[in-house]
């Protein structure tokens, strides 16, 4: 059986019609508190490969410094990021975490399987940074 597809898309592109998704496949949310907003595009989420509580707030915070020292909300955001140091958090997170490791091994069994999935999150990667372009690194780097 060929494996299944993987994409990511912002819930702002799938709410527009902007994104080029397979027709099949299943949209995942990756957040940890996804809003109303990513719980009407999604089928399922899976919390567990959001970013982690701690490492968000810190973001958050790094970002609202910046945007009161002028920076426009994208380059607050992406600033943040790099302060933050958000990209190496996250994917130490994948790493370590027990429930984000199990989470990942999951999806990539779907996938094995030949299920399409789409990784969805609120943030859009044409302007700002996201954690799921690097859930969808790790998950093409599994591919046996």
């Amino acid at each position: 059986m060929a494996r299944g597809t993987l994409t990511d898309a912002s819930v702002r592109a799938i709410r527009h019609g902007l994104a080029d998704l397979p027709a099949d496949a299943t949209r995942i949310g990756v957040l940890r508190r996804p809003p109303s907003r990513a719980r009407s595009v999604v089928d399922e989420t899976v919390p567990e490969l959001g970013l982690p509580d701690d490492l968000l707030a810190s973001m958050r915070d790094a970002a609202a410094e910046m945007r009161l020292q002028g920076l426009c909300d994208e380059g607050a955001h992406n600033a943040a990021w790099e302060q933050v140091g958000v990209g190496e958090a996250y994917r130490k997170h994948l790493e370590t975490d027990a429930d984000a490791r199990d989470a990942l091994a999951a999806l990539d069994d779907r996938l094995a399987a030949g299920e399409s999935l789409v990784l969805v999150c609120v943030e859009n990667t044409d302007a700002k940074r996201c954690h799921r372009t690097i859930l969808r690194a790790a998950l093409e780097g599994a591919e046996s």
